[in-house]
């Protein structure tokens, strides 16, 4: 069924329009609680209890009451995290045994934004069949249970040291980051006061970047998808590698000593060729965003590939239909299913960190093998309501770009799951061929909006 309020990653836009707005938020956690309570076979008298994580953006005050509000009224209790990564809620919802957990983030958006994600009772993301659920259910009218049956809500005090235990249980007994300095961006989000302590608690001497929020500057010119700050405090301060997570803690990039930049796809692969090494790689899911390079990288391997389509949450689908234990994508979403249930900034940091330790491999010697295909993304403001799918300029505009890329490359246009756009991405051997033609469909894109192409 076509969604009205849920996107690929629950519920996002700006504060203060139509869904993120606390009436809004309100009725979607009545919607939420009254779903979970339908589905859920509890002991006679016991209620359900969901856990809420939040981000450090300014809004997630106001966002967190409404919620608690709206599950209260619903019979469900409330667990309150306060700022933790999203993979922190989706384990300790999984860890306390709860039947849900939430966050309230907009990941590596910036702080205007906001939104709301739900973890099951597994931690992972919610089912497409539940999600349709609550959205049924928030346009109906509001009501409330009687005062005897109303959720409570109290503080967890130690959420984030148990994430910090968690993250470091994943490393493996026998290494330790001593004698390494690394430099740490938490981009001012939820990570800023877990990630330093797991590195430094595993042994590594580290900078901090980052780890400084007032509500506004979470992903501002730094973490995960701005690296140049990582990369300009890894030469400032001669570190020996640099970890950058987004807002939420779940994306990681990655800077060596030489301040070169390793994204989703390259972390991947040194997570994957570890793996293989080991014996423990059965297979990996990609995108329809890795490049071409990387999946020829991992078939070398003799290790099947799979692509998903974007979104974290389809390439975990993709993973568990195949039973593989390894994906992600080349914005730095990795999952390790042998480590954690979800997406995980600082668990894939560790593994790619093992890896290097392992082997003795700096991030560069990890990925000699590894040989980008050039590719252009260019991203297109769409009016609303416009059918770029059907659409004959575009349609036409790609066939031509496809035709003469043959074998040598690929064009891919899909539309964001977060903003009123048009991605175009070409990909293939020659980079200024590369670049001219994603410009020649972006052009017709923005022509075709103006009734031109």
């Amino acid at each position: 069924m076509a969604r009205k309020y849920f996107g690929t990653d629950g519920v996002r836009g700006r504060v203060g329009d139509s869904t993120i707005t606390p009436e809004f938020v309100m009725r979607l956690g009545y919607a939420a609680g009254i779903t979970l309570v339908g589905r859920e076979q509890l002991p006679r008298g016991e209620r359900p209890s969901i856990l809420i994580g939040k981000d450090t953006r300014v809004s997630g005050y106001m966002l967190e009451a409404a919620l608690e509000a709206g599950f209260a009224a619903a019979g469900v209790d409330v667990l309150l995290a306060g700022p933790v990564p999203t993979p922190a809620v989706a384990y300790l919802t999984r860890a306390l045994r709860l039947q849900a957990g939430v966050v309230i983030s907009a990941s590596h958006n910036p702080y205007f934004d906001n939104g709301i994600k739900f973890f099951s009772a597994s931690g992972t993301k919610l089912p497409d069949a539940v999600e349709e659920e609550i959205e049924a259910r928030v346009d109906q009218p509001m009501s409330c249970v009687e005062a005897a049956r109303l959720g409570r809500a109290r503080r967890i005090g130690d959420a984030a040291g148990r994430y910090i235990e968690f993250c470091k249980s994943t490393f493996p007994n026998e290494l330790d980051l001593r004698g390494l300095r690394i430099a740490v961006d938490c981009a001012h989000g939820a990570a800023y006061h877990i990630a330093p302590s797991v590195f430094h608690e595993l042994g590594a001497e580290v900078v901090t970047v980052g780890v400084e929020p007032n509500g506004l500057n979470i992903n501002d010119r730094c973490g995960a998808t701005h690296p140049e700050a990582l990369r300009a405090a890894v030469l400032e301060q001669g570190a020996d590698i640099g970890i950058a997570l987004d807002g939420d803690g779940d994306r990681v990039m990655m800077v060596d000593s030489r301040g070169d930049i390793y994204d989703g796809d390259k972390l991947l692969y040194v997570i994957a060729a570890a793996r293989k090494a080991t014996g423990s790689l059965d297979g990996v899911v990609g995108t329809l965003m890795s490049n071409l390079g990387f999946e020829h990288a991992v078939l070398r391997l003799g290790v099947p590939f799979a692509r998903a389509k974007v979104g974290d949450r389809y390439v975990l689908e993709l993973m568990h239909q195949q039973g593989w234990k390894l994906g992600g994508e080349n914005s730095g979403h990795i999952i390790c299913l042998d480590r954690h249930s979800t997406g995980d900034g600082i668990i894939s940091a560790l593994q790619v960190l093992a890896a290097l330790k392992q082997h003795r491999q700096t991030l560069d010697e990890a990925c000699a093998d590894l040989v980008f295909y050039p590719q252009k993304l260019i991203n297109v403001r769409l009016p609303a309501g416009f059918d770029w799918r059907s659409d004959k300029g575009i349609d036409a505009a790609r066939e031509a770009a496809e035709r003469q890329l043959g074998e040598r490359g690929r064009v891919l246009l899909r539309p964001s799951g977060t903003e009123p756009l048009l991605r175009v991405m070409v990909e293939g051997a020659d980079g200024a061929e590369v670049d001219l033609l994603a410009g020649k469909i972006a052009d017709c894109v923005r022509g075709a909006t103006e009734g031109l192409c």
